[in-house]
């Protein structure tokens, strides 16, 4: 069974009429209707769709890793993609690129010559010098054609089924009955593919650092980027189908690029998002951004609510959940002598008045516990927590000074009666009373 029949049929057809009106449509915009991971059945099941209603699948590649700026002197091709400027997909007979063909079109590079000497000695920063450092090493390895990729490929495969074979042998104990002639050819054939398959991921690393500088600035390191890329370069050599006729940079950029979302999704932010909220995340600020075009203005909450199918307050928490956190030490204004803390207020702080009134209420009681001798002011304040803020039972406070609980009472009803004289009360009572 075909993807296209699991898909949403109002969410396909929209996408079909604007691929009719552009002519063409991205691999991302595909994907992201279909909900699913690329694989070369994906592909042949779009391209086959696509055919009869005059669509070109287009899949853009960045012909340059880095600019000029990024480069070391001596490697100034080291960020060439793999892929030429509309490159037929081998496999696909379509005469002078008709529609239905997918192609390979290059993003213009940004090239800024500037005359630079000892740059790689000269340039400050460890992070810069060792994007320098790992542009330089991976510029060393040749790029490869299509019919590489296909005889690389095959080894890898080759070597898969050696390996396949050597573990079912393995398994039920009969690797003893191999020769050993036998047996050192499945090991060769082994290697050979594991070499291939480092060939392939070694001759594609320049794509990675191509599609790893377009998140730049999301919250990682170009380098850590590139190696979550290079995670999702590998996962493509494993499932790469060079029977189906795509070219192999075709089918890695998809897995590249979600390597790559998917770790600014798990690690980028404070405040982890899950991946699938991540995607609807993405998906209603794409939204957004066609009703702004179509509209001409800001589209209201209900008008995107009913463009992505859900109700406006989904779509509310949905846009909050979005917000990036920001710190409180976050400087605010030209001059940076203030930070953001310094204007949220607390709304568990009592207000300056009634702080103010407090600490004056403080010292009245304190100057009122003063005409008492210091037996009664030491009951009053064990009794009403005024000591350590823990009120104490009358059983508690006898212990302490040695008396029985009965004693300690007599003892509290005569120090409140002496606080209850108008001449002491009057001045708290004015406290109680704002």
């Amino acid at each position: 069974m075909s993807i296209l029949d699991q898909v949403n049929e109002t969410e396909w057809g929209t996408l079909i009429e604007v691929g009719k009106a552009r002519g063409s449509l991205t691999l991302d915009e595909v994907l992201s209707v279909l909900g699913v991971e690329l694989t070369v059945d994906v592909l042949t099941d779009v391209e086959s769709a696509f055919r009869p209603e005059g669509i070109t699948l287009v899949v853009e590649v960045d012909p340059h890793t880095a600019d000029d700026d990024d480069l070391p002197a001596a490697v100034p091709a080291a960020v060439a993609a793999v892929d030429h400027a509309s490159t037929v997909a081998p496999g696909l007979t379509r005469d002078d690129h008709d529609a239905g063909v997918i192609q390979r079109t290059e993003r213009p590079a940004r090239h800024k010559r500037r005359a630079r000497s000892g740059a790689a000695s000269g340039d400050s920063g460890g992070s810069g010098d060792s994007v320098r450092l790992y542009l330089r090493e991976i510029g060393q390895v040749s790029l490869i054609d299509a019919a590489q990729e296909v005889a690389l490929a095959k080894r890898i495969e080759a070597g898969l089924h050696a390996d396949n074979r050597l573990a079912e042998l393995a398994t039920e104990g009969r690797l003893g009955e191999l020769d050993r002639e036998q047996r050192v050819a499945l090991e060769r054939t082994r290697r050979d593919g594991e070499h291939a398959k480092s060939d392939l991921t070694q001759a594609n690393l320049r794509l990675v650092v191509s599609i790893a500088k377009r998140y730049s600035g999301r919250g990682m390191a170009l380098l850590d980027l590139v190696q979550e890329g290079n995670l999702g370069l590998m996962r493509a050599v494993e499932k790469f189908d060079y029977t189906k006729g795509f070219k192999f940079s075709t089918y890695a950029t998809w897995w590249i690029r979600q390597a790559i979302t998917r770790a600014i999704a798990d690690q980028a932010r404070t405040i982890r998002i899950p991946v699938h909220m991540v995607e609807s995340i993405n998906k209603i600020h794409r939204y957004q951004r066609q009703l702004i075009q179509e509209l001409e203005r800001e589209p209201t909450m209900e008008e995107l609510a009913e463009k992505v199918d859900l109700t406006p307050a989904r779509v509310r928490e949905i846009l909050r959940m979005s917000q990036d956190p920001l710190s409180l030490d976050s400087p605010v204004g030209d001059e940076a002598d203030t930070s953001l803390a310094d204007f949220i207020p607390d709304s568990t702080a009592d207000a300056p008045a009634d702080q103010a009134a407090k600490q004056m209420l403080g010292e009245a009681l304190v100057e009122a516990l003063g005409e008492l001798n210091d037996r009664e002011q030491a009951v009053v304040r064990l009794r009403f927590g005024l000591e350590d803020g823990t009120i104490h039972t009358l059983e508690d406070v006898g212990k302490t000074f040695g008396v029985t609980r009965e004693r300690i009472r007599q003892i509290e009803s005569k120090t409140l009666a002496k606080l209850r004289n108008p001449n002491r009360s009057d001045r708290l009572r004015d406290y109680l009373e704002t």
